[in-house]
């Protein structure tokens, strides 16, 4: 193990969660006016729309395995009555069609950018910075998804990656987990830490702002103002 490995491995994860949390307390103390996803739907509605809603259910889903596969250890699964087999299986339909549906999406939301002028002219550089991280992050997942595990002769990253991941949120990390991976699942971890040391600082904290008070508010009752000045 070198420095390089103690570089990608220990200190650009604790530096991607550093800069994560207090860049986004910094946006939201200075920038509140900025936190927004800065929507283009005005200018183009059609592709935004498939192109949405197909990146973002594909991303949920793609995310949920993560935390199944990543922080849920094997022997948990196991203890369940899950055999490697089982879950081999079911992560790689899983994995697939989130993997499907959120490449599907990015393209079609990158085309909607490219080609569309009125959109095209709105992209800043951190818009670009994202499109990139995000094309690596979910290209590589899909290639590990289809390419390694569902056509290939399968990766157990849940004895390695994934312990390694865990390693390090609980503050004693294990860089040997990740010496000898396939290449491919360490450029994927690497770009997964690049997009989250970038993410404060570009349209992506829209992700935070759900609005959950929608849920309990009461509704809004719309009446004609024609009725109103008949009556009158």
């Amino acid at each position: 193990m070198n420095a390089l490995h103690l570089l990608l491995w220990v200190a650009l994860p604790y530096i991607a969660i550093t800069v994560f949390i207090a860049g986004h307390i910094w946006r939201y103390r200075t920038d509140q006016y900025g936190w927004t996803t800065r929507s283009t739907q005005l200018l183009e509605s059609r592709k935004l729309k498939w192109g949405s809603i197909l990146f973002h259910y594909g991303a949920l889903a793609a995310i949920g395995g993560h935390v199944l596969g990543i922080l849920v250890p094997a022997s948990w699964t196991s203890a369940l009555g899950v055999t490697e087999h089982s879950y081999h299986l079911l992560s790689a339909a899983a994995g697939t069609v989130a993997g499907v549906a959120c490449v599907v999406g990015f393209v079609l939301l990158a085309w909607r950018r490219i080609t569309t002028t009125r959109v095209r002219v709105t992209t800043s550089r951190m818009d670009i910075v994202v499109y990139v991280l995000l094309g690596l992050v979910i290209g590589l997942g899909i290639a590990e998804t289809i390419g390694r595990n569902t056509l290939g002769g399968g990766y157990d990253y849940r004895a390695t990656v994934a312990v390694w991941f865990r390693s390090v949120v609980f503050l004693h990390p294990e860089p040997s987990k990740m010496v000898g991976v396939p290449l491919i699942y360490q450029v994927h971890a690497t770009a997964a830490w690049l997009l989250m040391l970038a993410w404060p600082f570009t349209r992506l904290v829209h992700a935070w702002s759900i609005p959950l008070q929608y849920l309990g508010r009461p509704f809004i009752l719309y009446r004609r103002r024609w009725s109103l000045a008949k009556q009158r």
